[in-house]
Order: structure tokens, then C-alpha cells, then sequence
């Protein structure tokens, strides 16, 4: 098992961009989710009442992020139910806005989308656990087509609500690495993370509490893949939450063993090899 706890989960996710107008205006109104609050360059965006879920750094003179390089390959929104999935697709659909994918991944079902600036985000909702499948003690994923029309038929006919749900929350974040091996030194023996899926062509899957993934991890950039020039657009950080101040103590021994730990916003903040940065805090 891995050093965190069971009760780890992700907090937020901070995305650097060139027009945080615009793509705050496509998670509200596209997804969802909504405004709560604004400082200087900073938006944060999430459910009423709720824990910042995506924050907007703007920066309207940053690069693009150039193609086949590391950074984030989807950010993924976990919402309770399938039908408040089915709404999700009715809010997606309605304002104009085009799915790149939906598949069934056998422990969930998952819409993609790209922001206006070509952010990967991933829609979706669980099974129940005990309808995970697994094979000789490993936990089994796939990728599937899913069935929209069976999806939209929990919706009922009704439109739904304009905004995500209450229980809405950062389920998972997927990252292009340059290598899994270096990259499962860092989020395993570093972060502490258990490794739930190996058999994935060309991709690793890890958490804590026996979750199906809090980060996945693939090198379909490619083998080698550069980093993203600093400042670029993209990825600038998301946020692993812990119980207390002992186990993000624990995590940053454990992340000092394999690169350098800086003390920052009450936590700890640490980038892997392949430019990837998480803050672990409490």
C-alpha cells in the first residue's frame, strides 16, 4: 500500500491562460461550474458553496503550449450521479459546444472536451465500487464506447440544473510525462500514491483509499517528450489535500528523497521530471 492516507483527495486545479474571460465564461456557462471569486489575475471557479474547483491565472502574454510536450493531458470533473452526468451533456450540447470523445472505462463514464485554449477536460461519474472489475487482484480499465442515449435517458426529460451540483469535485488529473518510470518514482515513492493500473499501453494510473486514479500518468506525447518552456500556457499546478500538517510533513520527506521540496501557500510544492507541479497541503 502507499503512504497516504485513505482519505486523500485533490483540491484544485490552477491552469495558466491567455483570455481568462473566455474560458471563465466557457466553465460557466459550457460546464457549469460557477465564479467565486476574483483576485488580480486570479479566478476561481467551482460549486456554490464549495471549495475553488479550477483556478485562471491570466496572463495574456503567455506562449502557447507547443504540441508533444508534457503538461496536462485532462483535468476531470467528478459529478455524483449518472444523471447529473446526462444534465452535464445537456449543458455541453446546448451551448454549441463539441465533444471530443465518450467512453466507458468499465469503474466510470466519461465525456471529453477541450477548452478554448485546448485544455483536456474529462466529465464523468463512478460505478459503485463493488461493481469495479478486477482480475487476479488487479483493478481493470478500459476504454469503451459509451452510450449517450442510454446516458441522456437519465436526464428524464428535464433540463436540469444550469450549474453543477453540490458534490461535485476534482476527481482526477492526467499528465503527459516523458518517462513512467521516473514518473512513478516521483508520485509513488515520492507522493505516495499506490499504483493501481500497470496493463494501460503506454500510461500508469495511481491513488490513495483504493480510488481507480487520483492522477494518471502516460507518455503519449512521446518517449522523451520536452517540457513546456516556462510560463507557457497550461498547467501551473493542482492541489493533493491531506488529513493534517503531520502527513503533509510525512509527504514532503518522502518528495525530498526524490527532488527539491519548497514550503509554500501552508503546504509543499514539488515538480516531477517531466515539469509537472503539485502542491500537498492540508
Amino acid at each position: 500500500m502507499g503512504d497516504l492516507p485513505a482519505d486523500a483527495r485533490l483540491g484544485a486545479i490552477r491552469l495558466r491562460v491567455g483570455d481568462a474571460d473566455r474560458i471563465g465564461r466557457f466553465y460557466e456557462e459550457s460546464i457549469g461550474l460557477q465564479m467565486l471569486g476574483r483576485d488580480g489575475p486570479l479566478m476561481s471557479l467551482g460549486v456554490i458553496d464549495g471549495e475553488p474547483l479550477v483556478e485562471l491565472e491570466a496572463d495574456p502574454d503567455a506562449a502557447r503550449r507547443p504540441p508533444h510536450t508534457t503538461g496536462l493531458f485532462h483535468l476531470a470533473i467528478l459529478l455524483p450521479t449518472r444523471a447529473d452526468l446526462a444534465h452535464a451533456l445537456r449543458r455541453v450540447a446546448a451551448t454549441g459546444w463539441r465533444l471530443t470523445g465518450a467512453s466507458d472505462h468499465l469503474v466510470s463514464e466519461a465525456l471529453y472536451l477541450s477548452d478554448p485554449e485546448g485544455n483536456g477536460l474529462e466529465l464523468y461519474r463512478d460505478r459503485p465500487r463493488d461493481e469495479w472489475p478486477v482480475s487476479g487482484g488487479d483493478l481493470q480499465m478500459d476504454t469503451l464506447p459509451l452510450d449517450l442515449g442510454s446516458l441522456l435517458s437519465e436526464a428524464d426529460g428535464a433540463d436540469g440544473e444550469a450549474h453543477m451540483p453540490v458534490g461535485t469535485t476534482l476527481g482526477h488529473v492526467h499528465l503527459q510525462v516523458a518517462d513512467l518510470d521516473t514518473a512513478e518514482r516521483f508520485w509513488a515513492a515520492g507522493v505516495g500514491f499506490d499504483v493501481t493500473v500497470r496493463g494501460y499501453p503506454g500510461a500508469l494510473f495511481v491513488s490513495a483509499g483504493g480510488y481507480h486514479h487520483h492522477v494518471g500518468l502516460n507518455t503519449w506525447a512521446g518517449q522523451g517528450a520536452a517540457s513546456p518552456p516556462p510560463g507557457a500556457r497550461g498547467l501551473v499546478r493542482f492541489e493533493v489535500v491531506l488529513p493534517d500538517d503531520g502527513a503533509v510533513d510525512e509527504a514532503a520527506q518522502r518528495l525530498g528523497r526524490v527532488g527539491s521540496v519548497d514550503r509554500v501557500d501552508g503546504g509543499v510544492s514539488a515538480t516531477d521530471p517531466s515539469g509537472n507541479t503539485v502542491l500537498v497541503g492540508a
